[in-house]
């Protein structure tokens, strides 16, 4: 039997080496600063076998009769530099007596199966007491290998919650190199250091707790972590980081032409690009939603609808690759164009302080922060500001100057979405045009993105912002007691959308007729690497019709008491539009918006498959050329360079660019340069496994004749689960569980696509899906059918 102090082993006299679960903890013990090791005893399976009443005394003797034991697995095909095994043999806890030891042992070794070997081991330690906070840590990002600490812990007593993903978990990640933390994190980040100063050239996971007194740290168990590719260099990451930092820092400088002391920068605000093109869109998504959208199609529309002039101004910054939204950019564009500067400036302020104070609220800025439009209970919605120091005269000019901004974009006869209306008809007379002209493959391209902006995106901008405006309105019909919310319901319910057709459609068209009205769809629409509806048409649409949309559906109609409210509340706050002329924007607004998406979409994806076509003429994949800046067109368009060498050329500074952005890992929301280096991850964001990708059918794991290919849905990351990899089931989500939990360490052991710790509210609503696309790269998950 082996001992970290008395025993026949002294091992704590050894040099630290990674061995066994029990001989890497016993020899650490005395070499190790910065947290403790509980007292340990270990054997084999051998020694067992051949004396058992010999080690059960030893171990009565060690430890104090009557105090809970852990029983822990050791063995030898645990925690290798090629596989941890992680949560494959059984870990017995609260053990008390010898009677229960001795069955404890037996369930362990019961649990190594037919490859037990008689080296095997068996770790027999104190229960840990007093625990108040314990997880797990990598010393690198097991998906990419960069070296960011990344610590996933829970609070309460429960030392399995983190690796069970049994429950709730938070997770911090810290840059190599950051050690000013909070005091329970540094604690931990000093022990990661420790260890690989003591196992150098080794990544490394670890569990750990702190327990009473003090909150002293107890290392539970180290070994390596399994990286299924290289490790990032070090001092380029540094690097990177500090260039970020950097940029952060310059952009929060006050600026001459804009109004707010400072920024911050979300994935989610305004254009949230965390939903349409990812957190880590390749190059050429990228450089197409920018182009299309971002660079300047966000401002021009947005001050031709009333608001200020941020022309010339890119909404989206890009940080090694990853999209944020310049925030103070978009809070000055809701801000009209009328508003006087010191208002603005204190709006803008504002608006900035209240999303740092939440930053849950980033995906949800003009429902909670911004007031960019008038509706009927905005008066009572500004009271917000008189709290935050702003007089009546203040929020009397703001409400004024929304309400003027409001009637003219809602106006019946001359609204300013009329024209947006038109333009998309003109877009889609233009697109036939094209595809029917002789122009050449480069010509063609350009010439459906061009008009894919003018026609298109810029259209589709001012009919967003109609669409966000009808919402509204019909919100606040409901907040002031005019509607309830089944009638909001019931509105929302009678809209002739285009989802909605397209559920009817899908339900009587036959497939050719379907996928000649529906076929240019793809799930990312700006990526060359998500296949159309008619280009895959079973990954889609599978064998099934639908039915949906041919049920009874409850006709919406106002009652002569909601029509006299409503008309009194127009005049009352001065909007020019009669009752009538109102519900005619307001289903206007909300079925344009999604059909303006519909019309541009196809030109965007008509650009993608002949970019495909045409970059697969002079020999480049369609993997390779996602690597591509779709400014290599506007050069090829506008000269007679060589189109493979500036093709090559856009690829292969793409992948550079690309191998960056996959080493970065940011928090959603930067609202200093430091949060560049460290940061708690949001408890709303689920931890993606691996940089794969993958669409499947989804199913729960009793559904076994199903799993083949499948993405399963599972409640927590246990490892009880594990029967499901004997299954080649394509992908993986679960509703708890950490990025470090036993689910997410098999999935990257694997390369399997995973989702973990999805969250109780996005479990329940892509649980309920029928098929999904996971893009772990990106940390995007999106509903097929």
């Amino acid at each position: 039997m082996g001992s970290a102090q008395t025993g026949l082993t002294n091992m704590a006299a050894t040099k630290p080496t990674l061995s066994t679960k029990a001989r890497t903890l016993a020899t650490l013990v005395g070499n190790l600063a910065s947290a403790q090791i509980q007292p340990l005893e270990f054997f084999t399976v051998a020694d067992w076998r051949a004396n058992p009443a010999r080690v059960l005394n030893g171990l009565c003797k060690r430890f104090d009769e009557g105090d809970p034991l852990v029983v822990r697995s050791s063995a030898l095909n645990e925690d290798s530099a090629t596989a941890s095994m992680a949560g494959c043999f059984t870990s017995v806890l609260n053990v008390r007596g010898a009677a229960a030891l001795q069955a404890a042992i037996g369930e362990v070794i019961t649990s190594y199966g037919s490859e037990l070997d008689p080296l095997d081991e068996v770790l027999v330690q104190p229960m840990l007491s007093g625990v108040n906070l314990s997880g797990v840590a990598f010393s690198h990002d097991p998906a990419t290998g960069s070296p960011y600490r990344v610590v996933n812990y829970a609070l309460g007593a429960d030392t399995t919650s983190v690796t069970g993903g049994a429950g709730q978990t938070r997770t911090f990640v810290a840059a190599s190199g950051v050690h000013d933390m909070p005091t329970d994190m540094g604690k931990v980040l000093a022990l990661l250091d420790e260890l690989q100063s003591l196992f150098p050239g080794w990544p490394l996971d670890i569990e750990f707790a702190l327990a009473a007194p003090e909150d002293t740290l107890y290392l539970l168990q180290v070994r390596p972590l399994v990286m299924p590719q290289p490790l990032t260099d070090g001092v380029q990451h540094q690097a990177l980081l500090a260039r970020v930092a950097d940029k952060v820092r310059a952009a929060q400088q006050p600026h001459p032409y804009l109004h707010g002391r400072s920024t911050v920068f979300g994935v989610m605000p305004d254009w949230n690009p965390a939903e349409i093109i990812g957190i880590r869109p390749r190059p050429l998504a990228l450089s197409l939603y920018r182009d299309l959208v971002t660079d300047a199609i966000w401002a021009y529309q947005r001050n031709n609808y009333g608001y200020r002039n941020l022309r010339s101004f890119p909404l989206l910054v890009n940080f090694a690759g990853q999209p944020y939204i310049d925030v103070r950019l978009s809070f000055n564009s809701f801000i009209p164009k009328d508003v006087e500067g010191g208002l603005a400036d204190r709006l803008a302020d504002y608006y900035i302080d209240r999303l740092i104070a939440a930053p849950t609220l980033h995906d949800k800025v003009e429902f909670e922060i911004v007031f960019s439009c008038y509706t009927l209970d905005l008066p009572q919605r500004l009271e917000v500001l008189a709290d935050a120091g702003f007089s009546e005269l203040d929020r009397s000019q703001l409400a004024d100057s929304l309400r003027a901004l409001t009637n003219r974009i809602i106006n019946r006869d001359n609204g300013l979405w009329r024209a947006d209306e038109a333009k998309l008809t003109e877009l889609i007379a233009r697109r036939e045009e094209i595809l029917a002209s002789g122009l050449d493959p480069v010509s063609r391209i350009y010439w459906l993105l061009e008009d894919c902006k003018r026609y298109g995106t810029l259209p589709f901008a001012g009919l967003a912002r109609a669409g966000f405006i009808a919402v509204q309105m019909l919100k606040s019909l409901v907040a002031v007691g005019v509607f309830t919310q089944e009638d909001y319901e019931c509105f929302m319910n009678g809209l002739n959308t285009v989802s909605s057709q397209l559920s009817r459609d899908l339900g009587s068209l036959d497939r050719t007729s379907f996928l000649s009205r529906y076929g240019h769809l793809r799930p990312g629409t700006y990526d060359i690497l998500s296949p159309r509806y008619d280009e895959a048409p079973e990954d889609y649409l599978g064998g099934n019709r639908s039915s949906e949309g041919h049920g009874e559906r409850k006709p919406f109609a106002l009652s002569l008491d909601q029509m006299r409210s409503i008309a009194k509340l127009l005049e009352q706050h001065g909007l020019s539009s009669d009752v009538v002329g109102l519900f005619d924007f307001l289903q206007a607004g909300i079925e344009l918006r999604e059909y303006a998406k519909f019309v541009f979409t196809r030109n965007l994806s008509d650009a993608l498959s002949l970019f495909r076509d045409w970059g697969g003429r002079y020999g480049f994949s369609t993997d390779e050329l996602a690597y591509a800046n779709i400014g290599c067109i506007r050069e090829l368009y506008a000269g007679a360079d060589d189109p493979k060498a500036v093709l090559a050329r856009s690829i292969d500074e793409g992948k550079a660019r690309y191998r960056e952005t996959s080493q970065l890992w940011l928090p959603p929301l930067i609202t200093k340069p430091e949060d560049v280096w460290a940061f708690h991850v949001p408890e709303c964001e689920p931890n993606f496994v691996t940089q794969g990708s993958v669409t499947g059918s989804v199913v729960k794991p009793e559904q076994r004749d199903r799993l083949a290919g499948a993405i399963v849905f599972i409640p927590s990351a246990d490892p009880g689960f594990d029967w499901l990899f004997s299954h080649p089931i394509a992908g993986l989500v679960t509703a708890y569980g950490g990025v470090n939990s036993h689910m997410a360490i098999r999935a990257n052991e694997l390369g399997l696509p995973a989702v973990i710790g999805a969250g109780d509210t996005l479990f329940r609503q892509w649980s309920q899906a029928q098929r999904l696309h996971i893009d772990c790269a990106g940390r995007r998950v999106e509903v097929l059918s």
